[in-house]
């Protein structure tokens, strides 16, 4: 059905998704249809509007707007709009779901209350993302306010220094659950991860992780994905 959803417009995109079902929440919609995706594949415009991922440069590709859709509607609980909520997107990428997911937190004037942390470790990567996001006032806002910050650095350790956080949202496949991922979830929190299957075929999965408010991890596997590597930075 994924496939069927690619538009020639973004709000056509966004409303083929919603209209499939692959967006359930009209949260998840209007903060998706307010970020054109067009600013975020640098390397082929034409092809943004495609439910398909895309190369965004350093061996690197931004995912499919329905796996976007997923980990957003996944984490929407934990992710309530003006009220404080950090975020964490590891596998920032171009920036486009760091975009996406400050909206959902901040409202989509990026006046509300939360504050979401893109991180990767490719420095051309964070530099794409940080000039993706003034290409709107409502990115520039977003960045000269704070309430977006994207910072380089191991992904797999996550980033302390803005934690905990409410939701962490993972866009590479990694080898294991991380610890220290885990260990930055609040109480109550969740964390969106695609994990290799360890089977040695290849396999991933998305698991989601819980912990509830008494600090009790859950870990419930879902869907089988494909996603790049959760690695090293590149020599």
């Amino acid at each position: 059905m994924a496939w069927r959803c690619s538009g020639r417009t973004n709000a056509e995109l966004v409303s083929n998704l919603f209209s499939a079902g692959l967006i359930t929440s009209p949260r998840v919609r209007d903060a998706m249809s307010s970020v054109d995706r067009a600013n975020y594949c640098p390397s082929s415009p034409l092809a943004a509007y495609e439910d398909s991922p895309q190369p965004i440069g350093f061996g690197a590709t931004i995912s499919a707007p329905h796996m976007h859709a997923s980990a957003c509607e996944s984490l929407l609980e934990f992710m309530p709009e003006n009220k404080g909520a950090c975020v964490l997107d590891i596998g920032s990428g171009s920036g486009y779901l760091t975009h996406v997911l400050a909206n959902l937190v901040c409202g989509a004037d990026g006046g509300g209350d939360g504050k979401v942390v893109g991180i990767d470790h490719i420095q051309g990567l964070v530099d794409m993302a940080r000039q993706n996001m003034r290409r709107s006032a409502e990115g520039r806002r977003l960045l000269d306010s704070g309430k977006v910050e994207l910072v380089l650095g191991d992904g797999r350790k996550g980033y302390p220094e803005a934690g905990p956080y409410d939701a962490i949202h993972v866009g590479a496949a990694a080898s294991e659950l991380h610890q220290a991922l885990i260990d930055q979830l609040k109480s109550p929190g969740r964390m969106f991860i695609p994990v290799e299957g360890g089977d040695g075929w290849g396999s991933q999965w998305i698991w989601v992780v819980d912990k509830d408010k008494n600090g009790n991890v859950t870990k419930k596997k879902d869907m089988g994905v494909r996603y790049v590597p959760l690695t090293d930075a590149p020599k």
